[in-house]
């Protein structure tokens, strides 16, 4: 097995402009768990620099090193001299896996393979919601198909009561996690999708998760698929609500969905329909703390990427005392949720899922007899 990898002129370019100044410590959320300088970019920044000059040699604690990303983008987002740090891990794991480090995320491949699903599930929920045509195709991604099913079935609600004409199909995974750690999308996989999407005739695909919304719009499997493709929160933007809360109301930006995507008004906007006491974190938007789920991370250390998230929903309590915390990513939700003590009473929904459960409120047999 090679000790060394093969550095181009653009990676070592980057590991040079690296100035590193740590300013990616206060923002990383594996060093803010850990305090371990490896842990930020900066301290993955020198380890290419010793493995570019021949200084260290690649072993698997070098490997498992790279896994230790959520890829959240908040390093490349700060970094005063515009280096990509995400986009550089997300090549060394490759590079890595390429040398013969096979990590722990092949097993997930072949699981995603096998099932179509990361989670290696053999029945999926039929949400009774599949039509031959129509103008819009709902795609929900393995997250809250399997494990946020009471989240999507008021999310699908919402739109039943909005009077959405919308079908759903048969899915698999959208695969595209794989290439942020190390691996390939499946192309067999993709091309169901497109398959099964544009055998509805739909216009516009919605999807709920942020990770398969940027898979849908940004990958190369996905060009031929035809349709607008918009995250949930984009098509609900200019919808009249006809519900209201007066609970004190706050939002964590998923990266996947803020950094990554760039969505951070529509989700907002929806907010201050419903909202009157809508309130900001002090981190937010491109500077949110990630909740650390994200890169695959909590696939491979799933109690630490718990305790990140712990960490966040603390910081948001403290800033806010919101008595609602919203997202719109159901890793998010899916973590937040895994993370929160008995003791904190905030609520955590997805916006959607919130949005729902307002309506029925409105109209249960309590709110008509008062």
């Amino acid at each position: 097995m090679p000790n060394q990898i093969k550095f181009d002129e653009k990676m070592r370019k980057a590991i040079v402009q690296c100035s590193r100044c740590s300013f990616c410590r206060a923002v990383c959320p594996i060093f803010d768990l850990t305090k371990r300088p490896i842990a930020n970019a900066s301290g993955k920044m020198i380890l290419l620099k010793e493995l570019m000059e021949g200084k260290l040699p690649l072993t698997e604690s070098v490997a498992q090193a790279f896994l230790r990303c959520t890829t959240c983008m908040n390093c490349t987002t700060n970094c005063p001299s515009g280096v990509d740090p995400q986009e550089m891990v997300k090549s060394m794991r490759k590079d890595m896996v390429g040398a013969g480090f096979n990590n722990l995320f092949k097993a997930m491949g072949e699981t995603i393979e096998k099932y179509g699903n990361i989670y290696g599930e053999t029945e999926r929920h039929d949400w009774g919601r599949k039509k031959e045509k129509a103008p819009y195709t709902l795609f929900l991604g393995c997250v809250g198909t399997y494990r946020e099913e009471e989240s999507v079935q008021e999310t699908l609600r919402l739109l039943d009561i909005l009077k959405v004409d919308y079908t759903m199909v048969d899915e698999v995974c959208c695969s595209g996690v794989l290439e942020d750690v190390g691996y390939s999308i499946k192309e067999d996989l993709a091309r169901r999708n497109i398959i099964e999407i544009q055998k509805t005739g739909a216009k516009t695909l919605i999807t709920t998760c942020p990770y398969c919304y940027r898979v849908f719009k940004e990958h190369p499997s996905y060009k031929d698929l035809g349709l607008e493709v918009k995250h949930i929160t984009q098509f609900l933007k200019d919808f009249d609500f006809k519900v209201k809360t007066d609970k004190k109301v706050t939002y964590h930006d998923p990266c996947d969905l803020g950094r990554h995507a760039g969505i951070y008004d529509e989700p907002r906007e929806i907010i201050r329909k419903i909202a009157p006491n809508f309130v900001e974190p002090r981190r937010t938007r491109e500077n949110a703390m990630c909740c650390g789920a994200g890169g695959g991370f909590r696939g491979a250390f799933a109690k630490e990427s718990v305790r990140i998230a712990r960490n966040r929903l603390s910081q948001i309590i403290e800033d806010t005392g919101a008595e609602i915390l919203l997202t719109e990513c159901p890793s998010c939700l899916h973590n937040f949720r895994n993370a929160k003590r008995q003791k904190q009473k905030i609520e955590i929904y997805n916006l959607t899922e919130f949005l729902a459960k307002l309506y029925q409120e409105k109209t249960s047999p309590a709110k008509e007899a008062a």
